[in-house]
């Protein structure tokens, strides 16, 4: 679960707010030699100015494909190929923008909430396998059931407390 949190605010630290970051497009899947591979495995990111990202794409073949993934991955960013090379322009942080980032901040926090939740029914399944095995008894299960709820509960409470602090961020002018 502490594993999930630390993702996500790696996730949040690719939402710009108001300068070009590598890690913005880290989270970008590229659909390359017949799987879905990280941009950082076909090209290397850079920031030459404030307000651009490159993309220098190793294997010409992947270029269409990594300029696709960029203009799909719903940051609303219009990338264009100069050879190797993608050019990302990062578009001024307006209004729409804000509420759009925001958006995306909000998915991010919800595909951690949906993580973490996964790991409490895994630990709820195996804590049910293990009463149903005689490991355990019928009272510790029940006990440890409360205190897997409990790190669930404070597990996605961080993940909201950063999603708070987050889109104050993003919506400061």
């Amino acid at each position: 679960m502490d594993n999930t949190v630390e993702v996500l605010k790696k996730e949040f630290g690719g939402l710009r707010t108001g300068r070009a970051s590598t890690s913005l497009l880290e989270p970008v899947m590229v659909d390359a030699y017949g799987s879905s591979m990280p941009i950082t495995q076909v090209g290397t990111i850079g920031v030459p100015e404030p307000r651009m990202l490159t993309v220098q794409v190793w294997d010409k073949g992947l270029v269409k494909a990594t300029e696709k993934a960029i203009r799909d991955s719903g940051l609303g960013l219009n990338p264009s190929t100069d050879g190797q090379i993608i050019r990302v322009p990062i578009p001024a942080l307006n209004e729409e923008r804000r509420v759009e980032l925001t958006k995306i901040a909000g998915k991010y926090a919800e595909q951690a909430r949906v993580a973490v939740r996964n790991v409490r029914r895994d630990g709820m399944d195996t804590l049910k396998k293990m009463e149903k095995d005689s490991v355990i008894s019928q009272d510790e299960q029940r006990k440890y059931a409360d205190e897997i709820q409990a790190l669930t509960d404070e597990t996605i409470k961080k993940i909201d407390d950063a999603l708070a602090q987050k889109e104050k961020e993003i919506m400061q002018v």
